[in-house]
Protein backbone atom coordinates (compact mmCIF):
# COMPACT_ATOMS: atom_id res chain seq x y z
CA UNK A 1 0.00 0.00 0.00
CA UNK A 2 3.08 2.69 0.95
CA UNK A 3 4.12 1.53 -2.82
CA UNK A 4 1.50 2.14 -4.34
CA UNK A 5 1.42 5.88 -2.51
CA UNK A 6 4.59 6.64 -3.51
CA UNK A 7 3.41 6.05 -6.86
CA UNK A 8 0.64 8.20 -6.91
CA UNK A 9 2.66 10.89 -5.40
CA UNK A 10 5.37 11.05 -7.97
CA UNK A 11 2.44 11.31 -10.91
CA UNK A 12 1.22 14.06 -8.91
CA UNK A 13 4.30 16.06 -9.09
CA UNK A 14 4.68 15.40 -12.89
CA UNK A 15 0.93 16.63 -13.42
CA UNK A 16 1.61 19.69 -11.43
CA UNK A 17 5.34 20.49 -12.93
CA UNK A 18 4.66 20.66 -16.58
CA UNK A 19 5.95 23.81 -17.67
CA UNK A 20 3.15 26.05 -18.97
CA UNK A 21 2.17 26.25 -22.60
CA UNK A 22 1.47 29.05 -23.38
CA UNK A 23 4.84 30.47 -21.44
CA UNK A 24 6.90 27.73 -23.84
CA UNK A 25 5.25 29.15 -27.12
CA UNK A 26 7.82 31.24 -29.34
CA UNK A 27 8.12 34.96 -29.09
CA UNK A 28 8.80 36.13 -32.80
CA UNK A 29 8.46 38.97 -34.53
CA UNK A 30 5.58 37.61 -37.18
CA UNK A 31 3.50 37.51 -33.55
CA UNK A 32 3.70 40.78 -33.13
CA UNK A 33 1.00 41.59 -35.26
CA UNK A 34 -1.45 39.76 -33.44
CA UNK A 35 -3.92 42.44 -32.26
CA UNK A 36 -4.25 43.30 -28.52
CA UNK A 37 -7.92 42.04 -28.90
CA UNK A 38 -7.17 38.66 -29.62
CA UNK A 39 -4.59 38.39 -27.18
CA UNK A 40 -6.96 39.47 -24.62
CA UNK A 41 -9.50 37.19 -26.00
CA UNK A 42 -6.88 33.97 -25.96
CA UNK A 43 -6.47 34.94 -22.57
CA UNK A 44 -10.32 35.39 -21.52
CA UNK A 45 -10.91 31.65 -22.75
CA UNK A 46 -7.70 29.87 -21.31
CA UNK A 47 -9.18 31.21 -18.17
CA UNK A 48 -12.39 30.13 -18.59
CA UNK A 49 -11.00 26.49 -19.19
CA UNK A 50 -8.31 26.19 -16.78
CA UNK A 51 -9.03 29.58 -14.73
CA UNK A 52 -7.44 28.47 -11.24
CA UNK A 53 -3.49 27.94 -12.80
CA UNK A 54 -3.80 30.93 -14.59
CA UNK A 55 -4.16 32.88 -12.03
CA UNK A 56 -2.08 31.50 -10.26
CA UNK A 57 0.50 32.35 -13.35
CA UNK A 58 0.29 35.72 -13.17
CA UNK A 59 1.35 35.82 -9.33
CA UNK A 60 4.92 35.78 -8.93
CA UNK A 61 4.97 32.94 -6.02
CA UNK A 62 2.80 31.04 -8.58
CA UNK A 63 5.31 28.46 -8.33
CA UNK A 64 5.61 28.38 -4.33
CA UNK A 65 1.86 27.44 -4.50
CA UNK A 66 2.06 24.79 -6.95
CA UNK A 67 4.62 23.28 -4.37
CA UNK A 68 2.31 23.59 -1.68
CA UNK A 69 -0.99 22.08 -3.17
CA UNK A 70 1.38 19.29 -4.31
CA UNK A 71 2.98 18.43 -0.63
CA UNK A 72 -0.43 18.92 0.60
CA UNK A 73 -1.96 16.51 -1.91
CA UNK A 74 0.55 13.60 -1.44
CA UNK A 75 0.24 14.26 2.12
CA UNK A 76 -3.39 13.25 2.35
CA UNK A 77 -3.18 10.13 -0.07
CA UNK A 78 0.20 8.74 2.25
CA UNK A 79 -2.32 9.44 5.41
CA UNK A 80 -5.61 7.38 3.88
CA UNK A 81 -3.42 4.76 2.35
CA UNK A 82 -1.39 4.08 5.95
CA UNK A 83 -4.84 4.15 7.58
CA UNK A 84 -6.14 1.26 5.08
CA UNK A 85 -2.89 -0.08 5.84
CA UNK A 86 -2.70 -0.04 9.49
CA UNK A 87 -6.50 -1.12 9.72
CA UNK A 88 -5.93 -4.17 7.58
CA UNK A 89 -2.85 -4.85 9.66
CA UNK A 90 -4.76 -4.71 12.49
CA UNK A 91 -7.38 -6.61 11.42
CA UNK A 92 -4.86 -9.62 10.24
CA UNK A 93 -2.85 -9.22 13.91
CA UNK A 94 -6.07 -10.34 15.74
CA UNK A 95 -7.63 -12.89 13.45
CA UNK A 96 -3.95 -14.62 13.89
CA UNK A 97 -4.34 -14.26 17.82
CA UNK A 98 -7.89 -15.81 17.83
CA UNK A 99 -6.05 -18.34 15.65
CA UNK A 100 -3.10 -19.04 17.44
CA UNK A 101 -5.18 -19.11 20.68
CA UNK A 102 -7.26 -21.87 19.27
CA UNK A 103 -3.80 -23.52 18.36
CA UNK A 104 -2.35 -23.66 21.49
CA UNK A 105 -5.69 -24.60 22.91
CA UNK A 106 -5.45 -28.01 20.64
CA UNK A 107 -2.01 -28.63 21.10
CA UNK A 108 -2.46 -28.45 24.74
CA UNK A 109 -4.80 -30.85 24.69
CA UNK A 110 -3.37 -33.66 21.80
CA UNK A 111 0.35 -32.89 24.13
CA UNK A 112 -1.14 -34.07 27.33
CA UNK A 113 -2.86 -37.14 25.68
CA UNK A 114 0.38 -37.73 24.06
CA UNK A 115 2.08 -37.97 27.57
CA UNK A 116 -0.53 -39.91 29.25
CA UNK A 117 -2.29 -42.10 26.81
CA UNK A 118 -0.87 -45.72 25.41
CA UNK A 119 -2.17 -44.98 21.81
CA UNK A 120 0.62 -42.39 21.26
CA UNK A 121 0.64 -43.80 17.22
CA UNK A 122 -3.17 -41.85 16.83
CA UNK A 123 -2.10 -38.94 18.82
CA UNK A 124 1.06 -37.72 16.94
CA UNK A 125 -0.78 -38.50 13.83
CA UNK A 126 -2.90 -35.64 14.60
CA UNK A 127 -0.22 -33.46 15.69
CA UNK A 128 1.94 -33.78 12.75
CA UNK A 129 -1.34 -33.03 10.63
CA UNK A 130 -2.01 -29.79 12.30
CA UNK A 131 1.83 -29.03 12.48
CA UNK A 132 2.63 -28.40 8.94
CA UNK A 133 3.33 -25.08 8.37
CA UNK A 134 6.05 -22.92 9.73
CA UNK A 135 3.35 -20.78 12.45
CA UNK A 136 1.78 -23.83 13.57
CA UNK A 137 5.55 -25.58 14.58
CA UNK A 138 6.05 -22.45 16.19
CA UNK A 139 3.11 -22.45 18.28
CA UNK A 140 3.76 -26.24 18.85
CA UNK A 141 7.36 -25.43 20.10
CA UNK A 142 6.37 -22.83 22.84
CA UNK A 143 3.57 -25.29 23.76
CA UNK A 144 6.03 -28.16 24.68
CA UNK A 145 8.70 -25.33 25.95
CA UNK A 146 5.98 -24.30 28.62
CA UNK A 147 4.46 -27.80 29.45
CA UNK A 148 8.64 -28.87 30.08
CA UNK A 149 8.66 -26.00 32.15
CA UNK A 150 5.73 -26.80 34.58
CA UNK A 151 6.45 -29.75 35.04
CA UNK A 152 10.03 -29.30 36.17
CA UNK A 153 8.17 -26.72 38.67
CA UNK A 154 5.87 -29.87 40.40
CA UNK A 155 7.13 -32.25 43.25
CA UNK A 156 5.95 -35.80 41.53
CA UNK A 157 9.82 -36.21 39.63
CA UNK A 158 9.51 -40.08 38.84
CA UNK A 159 6.51 -39.47 36.67
CA UNK A 160 7.46 -36.29 34.94
CA UNK A 161 10.50 -37.45 34.20
CA UNK A 162 8.83 -40.22 32.28
CA UNK A 163 6.71 -37.13 30.68
CA UNK A 164 9.55 -35.37 30.01
CA UNK A 165 11.08 -37.89 28.00
CA UNK A 166 8.20 -38.37 26.11
CA UNK A 167 7.69 -35.12 25.35
CA UNK A 168 11.69 -34.24 23.96
CA UNK A 169 10.65 -37.78 21.78
CA UNK A 170 8.16 -35.86 19.88
CA UNK A 171 10.16 -33.13 19.72
CA UNK A 172 13.17 -34.91 17.93
CA UNK A 173 10.92 -37.32 16.18
CA UNK A 174 8.96 -33.79 14.60
CA UNK A 175 12.48 -32.31 13.86
CA UNK A 176 11.33 -28.87 15.95
CA UNK A 177 14.85 -29.52 16.94
CA UNK A 178 16.39 -28.78 13.95
CA UNK A 179 13.98 -25.49 14.02
CA UNK A 180 15.62 -24.54 16.88
CA UNK A 181 19.27 -25.08 15.97
CA UNK A 182 18.53 -22.89 12.72
CA UNK A 183 17.49 -20.07 14.95
CA UNK A 184 20.27 -19.77 16.66
CA UNK A 185 22.36 -19.48 13.23
CA UNK A 186 19.99 -16.56 12.39
CA UNK A 187 21.44 -12.71 12.03
CA UNK A 188 18.93 -11.25 14.60
CA UNK A 189 19.87 -11.40 18.01
CA UNK A 190 16.23 -11.58 19.44
CA UNK A 191 15.69 -15.01 16.90
CA UNK A 192 19.15 -16.66 18.61
CA UNK A 193 17.82 -16.05 22.25
CA UNK A 194 15.02 -17.96 21.55
CA UNK A 195 16.66 -20.66 20.07
CA UNK A 196 19.08 -20.66 22.68
CA UNK A 197 15.52 -20.82 25.44
CA UNK A 198 14.34 -23.80 23.05
CA UNK A 199 17.17 -25.72 23.34
CA UNK A 200 17.86 -25.35 26.84
CA UNK A 201 14.37 -26.28 28.10
CA UNK A 202 14.26 -29.42 25.84
CA UNK A 203 17.64 -30.32 26.34
CA UNK A 204 19.46 -30.26 23.38
CA UNK A 205 22.98 -30.25 23.46
CA UNK A 206 24.06 -30.43 19.63
CA UNK A 207 24.24 -26.63 19.25
CA UNK A 208 26.77 -26.57 22.55
CA UNK A 209 29.92 -25.25 20.78
CA UNK A 210 27.50 -22.62 18.65
CA UNK A 211 26.02 -21.02 21.59
CA UNK A 212 29.66 -21.12 23.24
CA UNK A 213 30.53 -18.48 20.61
CA UNK A 214 27.83 -16.06 21.97
CA UNK A 215 29.66 -15.18 25.02
CA UNK A 216 32.36 -13.51 23.79
CA UNK A 217 28.99 -11.25 22.02
CA UNK A 218 28.89 -7.59 22.87
CA UNK A 219 24.96 -8.13 23.03
CA UNK A 220 24.44 -7.89 26.87
CA UNK A 221 20.93 -9.88 26.59
CA UNK A 222 22.64 -12.34 23.86
CA UNK A 223 25.95 -12.96 26.12
CA UNK A 224 23.07 -13.80 29.33
CA UNK A 225 20.72 -15.60 27.59
CA UNK A 226 24.17 -18.07 26.39
CA UNK A 227 25.39 -18.05 29.89
CA UNK A 228 21.77 -19.31 31.00
CA UNK A 229 21.50 -21.78 28.17
CA UNK A 230 24.76 -23.31 28.87
CA UNK A 231 24.63 -23.67 32.64
CA UNK A 232 21.01 -25.99 31.75
CA UNK A 233 22.55 -28.33 28.34
CA UNK A 234 25.98 -28.96 30.38
CA UNK A 235 25.08 -31.77 32.41
CA UNK A 236 28.98 -32.53 33.30
CA UNK A 237 30.56 -29.17 33.93
CA UNK A 238 27.38 -26.51 34.44
CA UNK A 239 29.75 -23.77 35.04
CA UNK A 240 32.40 -24.38 32.69
CA UNK A 241 31.13 -21.64 30.39
CA UNK A 242 33.11 -19.60 33.17
CA UNK A 243 36.66 -20.31 31.35
CA UNK A 244 35.47 -18.71 28.30
CA UNK A 245 34.12 -15.19 29.20
CA UNK A 246 36.22 -12.40 28.45
CA UNK A 247 33.26 -9.62 29.07
CA UNK A 248 32.75 -8.27 32.62
CA UNK A 249 30.60 -10.74 34.06
CA UNK A 250 28.01 -8.11 35.97
CA UNK A 251 26.04 -8.52 38.81
CA UNK A 252 22.82 -9.39 36.96
CA UNK A 253 24.29 -11.71 35.20
CA UNK A 254 25.97 -13.74 38.73
CA UNK A 255 22.18 -12.98 40.40
CA UNK A 256 20.93 -14.75 37.27
CA UNK A 257 22.82 -18.00 37.39
CA UNK A 258 22.68 -18.04 40.79
CA UNK A 259 18.64 -18.25 40.75
CA UNK A 260 18.96 -20.89 38.12
CA UNK A 261 21.28 -22.79 40.85
CA UNK A 262 19.08 -22.44 43.82
CA UNK A 263 15.43 -23.43 40.88
CA UNK A 264 16.86 -26.46 39.72
CA UNK A 265 19.26 -27.96 42.17
CA UNK A 266 22.31 -27.53 40.01
CA UNK A 267 25.32 -29.28 41.21
CA UNK A 268 27.72 -27.27 43.42
CA UNK A 269 30.99 -27.12 41.64
CA UNK A 270 34.43 -26.05 43.65
CA UNK A 271 33.89 -22.24 42.88
CA UNK A 272 38.12 -22.20 44.07
CA UNK A 273 38.35 -23.22 40.56
CA UNK A 274 37.55 -19.95 38.96
CA UNK A 275 40.03 -17.35 41.88
CA UNK A 276 42.92 -17.18 39.01
CA UNK A 277 40.64 -16.50 36.25
CA UNK A 278 41.94 -13.28 34.34
CA UNK A 279 38.66 -12.03 34.24
CA UNK A 280 38.00 -10.32 37.53
CA UNK A 281 34.69 -9.91 37.52
CA UNK A 282 34.60 -14.26 37.50
CA UNK A 283 36.55 -13.99 40.34
CA UNK A 284 33.92 -11.68 42.19
CA UNK A 285 31.55 -14.06 41.46
CA UNK A 286 33.37 -17.33 42.20
CA UNK A 287 34.55 -15.61 45.91
CA UNK A 288 30.46 -14.82 46.51
CA UNK A 289 29.79 -18.46 45.55
CA UNK A 290 32.67 -19.58 48.18
CA UNK A 291 30.48 -17.74 50.50
CA UNK A 292 27.22 -18.46 49.79
CA UNK A 293 27.75 -22.15 49.75
CA UNK A 294 30.06 -21.71 52.64
CA UNK A 295 32.72 -23.87 51.01
CA UNK A 296 35.96 -23.67 53.78
CA UNK A 297 37.99 -25.98 51.50
CA UNK A 298 38.81 -22.81 49.55
CA UNK A 299 40.89 -21.37 51.79
CA UNK A 300 44.10 -21.64 50.22
CA UNK A 301 42.41 -20.00 46.98
CA UNK A 302 40.77 -17.31 49.20
CA UNK A 303 44.27 -16.21 51.13
CA UNK A 304 45.99 -16.28 47.39
CA UNK A 305 42.66 -13.66 46.81
CA UNK A 306 43.83 -11.12 49.89
CA UNK A 307 47.40 -11.01 48.50
CA UNK A 308 45.53 -9.95 45.02
CA UNK A 309 46.89 -6.72 43.31
CA UNK A 310 43.49 -5.72 42.57
CA UNK A 311 42.06 -4.16 45.70
CA UNK A 312 38.39 -4.64 44.70
CA UNK A 313 39.24 -8.77 45.44
CA UNK A 314 41.34 -8.29 48.51
CA UNK A 315 38.16 -6.33 49.81
CA UNK A 316 35.66 -8.95 48.74
CA UNK A 317 38.27 -11.98 49.79
CA UNK A 318 38.27 -10.47 53.53
CA UNK A 319 34.88 -10.39 53.53
CA UNK A 320 34.29 -13.70 52.72
CA UNK A 321 36.81 -14.48 55.00
CA UNK A 322 35.17 -13.35 58.34
CA UNK A 323 31.53 -14.41 57.27
CA UNK A 324 32.44 -17.88 56.94
CA UNK A 325 35.14 -18.04 59.26
CA UNK A 326 38.64 -18.85 57.53
CA UNK A 327 40.86 -19.37 60.85
CA UNK A 328 43.49 -19.81 57.93
CA UNK A 329 43.13 -16.36 56.96
CA UNK A 330 43.93 -14.61 59.86
CA UNK A 331 47.79 -14.53 59.64
CA UNK A 332 47.61 -13.33 56.06
CA UNK A 333 44.70 -10.76 57.02
CA UNK A 334 47.21 -9.40 60.26
CA UNK A 335 50.09 -9.47 57.28
CA UNK A 336 48.39 -7.19 55.22
CA UNK A 337 46.31 -4.75 57.29
CA UNK A 338 49.37 -2.28 57.02
CA UNK A 339 49.42 -1.90 53.42
CA UNK A 340 45.43 -1.90 53.03
CA UNK A 341 43.55 1.33 52.73
CA UNK A 342 40.83 2.67 55.61
CA UNK A 343 37.88 0.65 53.66
CA UNK A 344 39.81 -2.56 53.64
CA UNK A 345 41.46 -1.96 57.38
CA UNK A 346 38.61 -1.47 58.60
CA UNK A 347 37.01 -5.05 57.16
CA UNK A 348 39.83 -6.94 58.58
CA UNK A 349 39.36 -5.83 61.92
CA UNK A 350 35.76 -6.57 61.71
CA UNK A 351 36.43 -10.28 59.98
CA UNK A 352 38.68 -10.53 62.63
CA UNK A 353 35.87 -9.74 65.33
CA UNK A 354 33.79 -12.59 63.62
CA UNK A 355 36.12 -14.83 64.22
CA UNK A 356 37.79 -14.34 67.46
CA UNK A 357 40.91 -15.53 68.23
CA UNK A 358 43.46 -15.12 71.13
CA UNK A 359 46.03 -15.14 68.75
CA UNK A 360 45.23 -11.85 66.98
CA UNK A 361 44.82 -10.24 70.93
CA UNK A 362 48.22 -8.23 70.68
CA UNK A 363 47.73 -6.93 66.94
CA UNK A 364 44.40 -5.84 67.59
CA UNK A 365 45.56 -3.99 71.10
CA UNK A 366 48.16 -2.34 68.49
CA UNK A 367 45.41 -1.17 66.30
CA UNK A 368 43.31 0.31 69.51
CA UNK A 369 46.61 2.31 70.26
CA UNK A 370 47.97 3.38 67.14
CA UNK A 371 44.88 3.98 64.93
CA UNK A 372 43.48 7.75 64.76
CA UNK A 373 40.52 6.72 63.74
CA UNK A 374 37.82 6.06 66.21
CA UNK A 375 35.74 3.77 64.05
CA UNK A 376 38.87 1.74 63.93
CA UNK A 377 39.40 1.81 67.74
CA UNK A 378 35.34 0.83 68.21
CA UNK A 379 35.92 -1.83 65.71
CA UNK A 380 39.10 -3.36 67.13
CA UNK A 381 37.60 -3.31 70.90
CA UNK A 382 34.63 -5.43 69.91
CA UNK A 383 36.78 -7.99 68.47
CA UNK A 384 38.72 -8.35 71.33
CA UNK A 385 35.40 -8.18 73.73
CA UNK A 386 34.58 -11.17 71.29
CA UNK A 387 37.87 -13.14 72.85
CA UNK A 388 35.97 -13.76 76.07
CA UNK A 389 36.89 -13.64 79.52
CA UNK A 390 40.47 -12.90 77.68
CA UNK A 391 39.71 -10.10 75.75
CA UNK A 392 37.24 -8.54 78.53
CA UNK A 393 40.17 -8.91 81.12
CA UNK A 394 42.43 -7.32 78.27
CA UNK A 395 39.76 -4.27 77.54
CA UNK A 396 39.45 -3.44 81.50
CA UNK A 397 43.20 -3.07 82.02
CA UNK A 398 43.43 -0.46 78.84
CA UNK A 399 40.37 1.36 80.45
CA UNK A 400 42.58 2.03 83.56
CA UNK A 401 44.86 3.91 81.28
CA UNK A 402 45.04 7.46 81.34
CA UNK A 403 44.35 8.01 77.59
CA UNK A 404 41.02 9.29 77.49
CA UNK A 405 40.09 8.21 74.30
CA UNK A 406 39.94 4.40 75.62
CA UNK A 407 38.38 4.78 78.63
CA UNK A 408 35.24 6.21 76.44
CA UNK A 409 35.66 3.96 73.67
CA UNK A 410 36.15 0.89 76.09
CA UNK A 411 33.06 2.15 78.14
CA UNK A 412 30.73 2.41 74.94
CA UNK A 413 32.02 -1.51 74.19
CA UNK A 414 31.50 -3.08 77.36
CA UNK A 415 28.31 -1.37 77.94
CA UNK A 416 26.20 -4.13 78.15
CA UNK A 417 23.07 -2.26 77.35
CA UNK A 418 24.53 -1.05 74.10
CA UNK A 419 25.44 -4.74 73.21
Amino acid sequence: MIKYAQQIGFILILLFSLPDIRAAQPQDGWQSSTSVTDTLANKTKAKTTTWFFLELEDNEQSAMVKTLIVAITIAIVCLFVLLIWILINRNQMQARKIESDRMKEQFESLLFDYMTSDHNDEVYRKIVKIAKSDFTREILISQMRELNKSMSMTMNIGANEEAKKRLLDLYTQMKLDQDSIRKIYDSKWHIQVKGFRELAFMGITDANDKIRQALKSKNDILRIEAQLALVRLNKEDPFGFLDHLTHPFTLWEQLNVYELIAMHGLPIPQFSRWTNSPNKTVVFFALRMIQVFKQQQAAPQVIQCLKHPDADIRRIAIIVSGEIQLRETLPTLKYIYKNEGYNNCLLIVQAMGKMPDEMMLGFLKLVLDKEDDVQLQIEAAMAISKMGEVGISALVKLMKSEYKNYQIIIRHVLDKRIS
